[in-house]
């Protein structure tokens, strides 16, 4: 498998069009029956909106890096308003056609102690003369994209499917379909199509065994005049199936906390890593490591770059390629880790020449909180602070370095002489939850510590390993040479 399509993530271009949802959740403590009915009385402490549907694959392509554009058909309601927020703050080009005539779809979910008690379902379906308008919409903004990703949910937005696939095709687009219709030949000139093995079976196909099952996918592709066909098999994993190869994929140990949206993380990420200049098949791979990662965590939950990469970790041994997240793509994540509620440590230094000291220290700052970012002086600020024979590893490499530990998950540059080459301003737009420095500090001499009290958070001071530095490094180098 060659990871080099990890590196790019950005340029892959996907256009998705479907059946967008609110997906709400009231969150709550039960501790008694109702006296009113048999029923469970949920005290609500919290309420979370997400992006559902259509909407949660737009999403999935966002967090790993996709340029990404999402259409679908909402209502003229105030849940209409709360999904275009949601997909806004996603950084998602969303064009959501409004009609008068139905509400937006949302899904409202009550949730006690991890369980679902119940789901209250809010839709009408939409009409023909609705997809009409959705397809009006496709026209005008398929030039800006390469791929385009249909999420069918039967909820009506995609009724003009077979005409916007012959929109899709005439202008040279790959086409990849998530389908709910078991009428395949709806789908007729797509590229790629991921029905599950329920899916699968209602569409006609034979599941009795791996060669009728075999036989039936190229019958039904053929049949359709669909390219290749991947099948989510659940436990038994997936397989990818084209006109003369079949490749079979296992499921991934994990512990299953929810399945839902697991099968938007695979089309999304076999769309996204497809973008990037990833082989079909090696592409399949890592889509079915994004599902096992996705269903291990509750709700329709999303897979970063970092996750995946580190799945992959047996791969990145054997070919000694390592997944570094880009800078320009380091605070994007870290809003999308603060949107999922993780903690957020940083740190920071030159880090020149890395030693146990710093490994050691950094694995305790790792140990506070969720994720850790290590802030980086810049060639010329570390230049400024230690003397123009230092760094003695340029800023690529030492954020390279860096990045490869387990307790490092993003590395960002800072260092300007305007800020006396601290990281003031960085901590500023990070805004991170907990702040740690090592050595002899005073927390009211560390830079960027007023910022973080002010904003709730907490400033931690560690020791630093007797006897380790990078300097101390240096000399005994310099002394082995003469």
């Amino acid at each position: 498998m060659n990871l080099a399509a990890l590196q790019q993530l950005n340029q892959a271009s996907v256009l998705v069009v479907g059946d967008v949802m609110l997906d709400r959740y009231w969150h709550g403590d039960t501790g008694r029956i109702s006296p009113e009915a048999p029923v469970p009385v949920v005290k609500v402490s919290a309420l979370e909106d997400k992006a559902g549907g259509a909407a949660n694959v737009a999403k999935n392509i966002a967090h790993l890096d996709g340029k990404v554009g999402l259409l679908g058909l909402i209502g003229e309601d105030d849940n209409g308003k709360t999904l275009e927020a949601i997909l806004k703050q996603d950084n998602i080009a969303s064009s959501l056609v409004s009609v008068i005539e139905c509400p937006t779809i949302a899904k409202m979910r009550v949730i006690s102690r991890h369980q679902q008690v119940v789901r209250l379902d809010l839709e009408e379906p939409f009409q023909l003369s609705h997809s009409q308008l959705l397809l009006a919409r496709l026209k005008q903004e398929i030039d800006n994209y390469d791929f385009v990703l249909f999420s069918d949910y039967n909820k009506g937005a995609l009724s003009a499917i077979s005409e916007m696939i012959a929109v899709a095709k005439a202008a040279g687009k790959t086409v990849l379909i998530d389908p709910k219709n078991s009428d395949l030949s709806l789908y007729q000139g797509a590229d790629f199509i991921t029905p599950n093995l329920n899916e699968f079976k209602l569409a006609g196909g034979d599941a009795s065994s791996e060669d009728a099952l075999t036989s039936s996918a190229r019958k039904l592709l053929k049949t359709a005049g669909i390219g290749a066909m991947l099948l989510t098999r659940s436990e038994q994993g997936m397989s990818l199936i084209t006109a003369t190869q079949k490749h079979d994929f296992p499921a991934q140990v994990q512990e299953v906390s929810d399945v839902t949206g697991a099968g938007d993380t695979v089309i999304a990420t076999l769309t996204t890593m497809l973008g990037a200049g990833m082989p079909a098949k090696d592409a399949v791979e890592v889509a079915n490591i994004a599902a096992g990662i996705a269903v291990s965590k509750l709700g329709a939950a999303t897979v970063s770059p970092e996750e995946l990469s580190r799945k992959l970790g047996q791969y990145l041994r054997e070919t000694g390629e390592h997944y570094q997240t880009p800078f320009e793509e380091v605070l994007k994540h870290i809003s999308f880790a603060k949107q999922n509620g993780e903690t957020i440590v940083f740190t920071n230094g030159c880090f020149d020449i890395l030693h146990a000291g710093h490994v050691r220290y950094l694995a305790q700052a790792k140990a506070m909180g969720d994720r850790l970012v290590v802030g980086l002086n810049n060639d010329e600020s570390i230049a400024r602070l230690k003397g123009p024979e230092r760094p003695i590893n340029p800023l690529q490499e030492r954020a390279m370095v860096l990045s490869a530990l387990a307790s490092v998950d993003w590395v960002i540059p800072f260092g300007s002489i305007e800020e006396n080459d601290t990281p003031a301003k960085l901590i500023e737009m990070i805004s991170p939850d907990i702040l740690v420095k090592g050595g002899d500090y005073k927390v009211e001499d560390i830079a960027g510590a007023g910022h973080v009290l002010n904003q709730g958070g907490k400033v931690e001071v560690l020791p630093f390993l007797d006897g380790c530095s990078t300097s101390n490094v240096i000399k005994k180098a310099q002394l082995q040479k003469s």
